[in-house]
């Protein structure tokens, strides 16, 4: 295209600058020479320049902008923004609201709201008049005009009759003679700038939608709204990262706001850190303590080892051997207070074993009849008491010293759990169900049904979603609360000849790993069917998994191979982007099931 074309006339300033445009009286925006390179600068006389109309999108990204750089202090350059484009931050009575409120001009400020009260409806105009006049108040109180704060009460304030409560409150804080006590009390900054931009904030504030704001858009947008759109893209591109596995919030400045957020295993457990070979036998079960300061394994070889969980090194370290079942140990389970860890055995067994996890004596032990067969057992919500059942048709609800409280007849149990908070307990039973059963009302209730055996099941730390590892049927994710079937999750090997525990993990326990026949560990996103990883390390079946809770990054796997194992991430593997074509993860994607495109 020739230039010419592309050139407008320009009007000198007083100075003789003719590097400003003349202000246009429609809405326009000029183009510059697109050859030149973002961030670069050039002689405005050189530059091609056009005009074309604005969008309404383009108006509001101006204002975005300009209110951006407002709050980082450039006033002129926003004002220049909006001098170019034409448009306007924001409505001339919002500005003028907005000197009033931080003058502490009370007076003006609630003419400049009656004058405003068009543009909002009647019960926002009334909550808005409460927040300012609660402003008023707190501050005439603060200045000891103790007078002048008590007319405002009693003739402006309480005539609103909105916020009853926090009325009700307002008169005790004249009482108050002391800056600190008032502050705490009223739960208020104190007079000045502070108080007067987080007032402001509030009447600027949305709630779920525009329409439940307090000023509509056109007239005051939300403070810092390029920020929050930012976050909230952030967020968005870590919720669709496979392997973000970080519990900490979002923030801007974490991470580079130029490329897309993509992690490649920097926080993810991929590589082992340790092989632990302290048992002598097939090792059968694996759980970290809540507080993740522990780790217990139980194995064949009759004993129980617990470990100890380095928080600032990950290390893990021999503490000491329990020993009890001795046709070995099928399962344990930490109460939620890690005081206490239950022990159940193989088939055989018809003992639970109580242990103190400080000292590691044996607390108490539960036997009812040497016929039972008691496999799996569940902690109450409140730690009070645990149930333990079996195939055998066993299912107790004990104390923490071992005293059967309660029996339910009939119920032969594959696996046991807890939702938090819940008085009920939930068990998989022989006819493929998972039920809800209440001891204290001797209430159940039926919550899934599946086709093929359950091996076993595990429940969120949230209470909202159950695992069900089923016989030649891989894993199912279920929701609790919508009884809906969500993923089935594809990869591992579990034919039923052997009893194969998996559990969530990660940040926000968005992960599920599990062990197979195969020897592998496989781990899912919740939010996808097939593995993101594929571990390898152990030579026979891996029995079981458990993830760190205070660890995201740490994941522990058992085997018939006598090994216990300890992922962690890989070394010096930094944060990728979806540019980076030369990243070794991307290039071996034959290790993962996991495609670069997905990536």
């Amino acid at each position: 295209m020739h230039s010419d074309a592309l050139t407008t006339k320009t009007k000198p300033t007083n100075n003789g600058d003719s590097n400003h445009m003349k202000e246009h009286p429609s809405t326009s925006v000029v183009l510059k020479n697109t050859n030149i390179a973002n961030g670069d600068s050039c002689d405005a006389t050189s530059k091609h320049l056009v005009k074309r109309g604005l969008s309404a999108t383009d108006k509001e990204i101006i204002r975005i902008v300009g209110q951006q750089l407002q709050e980082m202090g450039l006033i002129k350059a926003s004002e220049t923004l909006m001098s170019e484009s034409g448009c306007k931050l924001e409505h001339s009575i919002t500005t003028r609201l907005r000197e009033q409120i931080m003058d502490g001009d009370w007076g003006k400020v609630i003419g400049t709201l009656e004058e405003m009260r068009p543009l909002v409806k009647h019960q926002r105009y009334i909550q808005m008049l409460f927040l300012v006049l609660q402003q008023k108040y707190l501050e005439l109180i603060e200045d000891s005009q103790f007078v002048d704060a008590l007319l405002c009460l009693r003739s402006e304030i309480q005539p609103l009759k909105i916020y009853i409560s926090r009325v009700h409150q307002l008169p005790s804080f004249l009482m108050i003679t002391n800056r600190e006590e008032l502050l705490k009390t009223a739960n208020w900054c104190g007079k000045g700038t502070r108080s007067r931009t987080k007032l402001l904030e509030k009447l600027q504030s949305m709630f779920l939608y525009e329409e439940s704001g307090y000023l509509p858009m056109s007239v005051m947008m939300p403070p810092s709204r390029l920020r929050t759109l930012l976050t909230q893209a952030l967020e968005y591109q870590q919720s669709k990262c496979l392997f973000h596995n970080l519990d900490e919030p979002s923030s801007l400045g974490s991470y580079t706001l130029l490329l897309d957020h993509v992690c490649h295993r920097r926080n993810f457990p991929v590589v082992t850190k340790q092989i632990l070979t302290q048992h002598t036998n097939e090792v059968w079960f694996c759980q970290f303590s809540n507080n993740g300061k522990m780790l217990a394994t139980g194995s064949k070889d009759s004993s129980i080892i617990i470990w100890n969980v380095n928080q600032a090194t990950h290390e893990v370290t021999y503490l000491r051997t329990l020993h009890c079942h001795s046709s070995g140990v099928g399962y344990v389970s930490w109460s939620h207070d890690d005081k206490y860890i239950i022990a159940c055995g193989a088939e055989e067994s018809h003992e639970v074993y109580i242990f103190d996890t400080q000292n590691g004596e044996l607390h108490a032990k539960m036997s009812h009849s040497p016929d039972d067969s008691l496999v799996c057992c569940c902690w109450s919500s409140d730690d009070s008491r645990f149930v333990a059942g079996g195939l055998k048709g066993q299912f107790y609800e004990c104390d923490v010293d071992g005293n059967i409280l309660q029996t339910w007849e009939g119920v032969r149990v594959q696996a046991l759990g807890c939702r938090p908070d819940s008085q009920s307990y939930l068990a998989a039973d022989s006819q493929y169900r998972v039920r809800s059963y209440n001891f204290d009302d001797e209430t159940e209730e039926n919550i899934i049904k599946e086709d093929n055996p359950i091996m076993s099941m595990t429940v969120s730390a949230d209470g909202r979603y159950l695992l069900v590892n089923l016989v030649n049927q891989g894993i199912h994710l279920w929701d609790l609360d919508d009884k809906v079937r969500l993923r089935k999750f594809q990869g591992a090997v579990q034919g039923g000849s052997y009893q194969i525990y998996s559990a969530f993990g990660g940040a926000s326990d968005l992960y599920v790993a599990s062990g197979s026949e195969d020897g592998k560990v496989y781990i899912w996103h919740r939010s996808r069917e097939e593995p993101v990883e594929v571990l390898r390390g152990h030579q026979k079946v891996v029995n079981c998994v458990s993830w760190n809770k205070a660890i995201p990054s740490m994941l522990a796997s058992v085997s018939d191979d006598y090994t216990v194992r300890i992922w962690g991430p890989q070394e010096h593997c930094e944060m990728s982007y979806k540019d980076d074509e030369d990243d070794d993860y991307i290039k071996d994607d034959s290790k993962s099931s996991i495609g670069e495109e997905e990536v």
